[in-house]
């Protein structure tokens, strides 16, 4: 069998991912911009979610930091122009700046603007505001999904907000890049039930932020699915990838299983948990790695899948 990216997205057919996301975050997307600005403002006040910067994540804050010096010296009105712009992604100076941020100082950026709106020095939502019935669903609809869920979410919320004029959606990012961890002091990765080396050094340099390491594993046409999204195809895409969406993310993969299949290729499923530098450690996302390996032990194949609920992190099997 010659499989392609098409065929290799179905290994592993059974697994379960939260599409609830997804469909919350279009549901997000149908709100008016107030609304979406408002259910910010709850979510990040009434909901109780821990959003703690970790050292890495503080640092690329001073990126944001100047943008977020120029609001606060705005009038109220003009504060509030600024926020319906970045939702609006009208092209503004700031709403360009905004969008060359990577995922992690965009959520930042939000979480330091809503601390400035509970302090009384950018304008805060209205007193007494009452979102509309439709905004109101959807922030319920975010309550009652598991905390990893719900990072997901707020990050989708903030992610494509400001005016990119490159419309791309992995252009070098203007944070500075994580130093990799030196080779003598990156743990080994241990995984019940996976002895593939590719697999183990995968995730092993992930977690040191080797991305250039990490990318030399796949094969050169080789692609990488993030959760809900189309497949990321080549070592250059893959690897812009990676330096915009995966530095500071700490994998804890727990269990898996390795499948000989047609042609010498292997496919190899993984679960276990991630965390990312803008929440707390307590918070872990549930995630599946689905590789598929030719036979030479490169990555053909890797899709990364945000799971439905904690019981699918057991879900091996093949079919």
């Amino acid at each position: 069998m010659t499989y392609t990216i098409e065929t290799a997205q179905g290994i592993f057919p059974t697994t379960q991912v939260a599409n609830a996301v997804p469909a919350t975050t279009q549901a997000f997307d149908k709100l008016s911009v107030d609304d979406q600005l408002a259910l910010l403002w709850f979510a990040y006040t009434e909901m109780g979610v821990s959003i703690t910067r970790a050292a890495t994540g503080a640092a690329r804050m001073i990126l944001a930091e100047g943008l977020l010096a120029q609001i606060k010296q705005m009038p109220a009105a003009a504060q509030t122009q600024v926020m319906n712009d970045l939702a609006n992604r009208a092209d503004t100076p700031i709403s360009r700046s905004y969008s060359s941020f990577s995922v992690n100082t965009k959520l930042g950026f939000w979480y330091e603007l809503g601390e400035l709106m509970a302090q009384g020095i950018v304008a805060p939502i209205p007193p007494g505001y009452q979102m509309t019935p439709e905004a109101s669903a959807v922030l319920e609809t975010i309550k009652k999904l598991d905390p990893g869920q719900q990072i997901t979410v707020l990050r989708n919320t903030v992610v494509n907000m400001g005016f990119d004029p490159a419309l791309n959606d992995y252009a070098k990012p203007e944070d500075p890049l994580m130093t990799p961890t030196e080779l003598a002091s990156r743990a080994n990765v241990k995984i019940e039930g996976i002895t593939e080396p590719t697999v183990l050094n995968y995730i092993q340099n992930m977690n040191a932020f080797d991305f250039e390491a990490a990318v030399a594993l796949f094969v050169e046409n080789g692609a990488l699915q993030p959760p809900f999204q189309k497949p990321i195809v080549g070592h250059e895409a893959i690897s812009a990838y990676m330096r915009e969406e995966c530095q500071g993310l700490k994998m804890m993969p727990q269990k898996g299983v390795s499948e000989r299949i047609e042609d010498g290729y292997t496919q190899h499923k993984v679960t276990g948990t991630v965390e990312t530098p803008w929440f707390g450690a307590s918070v872990g996302m549930n995630i599946a790695w689905r590789f598929l390996l030719n036979p030479q032990g490169k990555i053909f194949f890797v899709a990364v899948d945000l799971l439905a609920s904690p019981k699918e992190l057991l879900n091996l099997t093949r079919g």
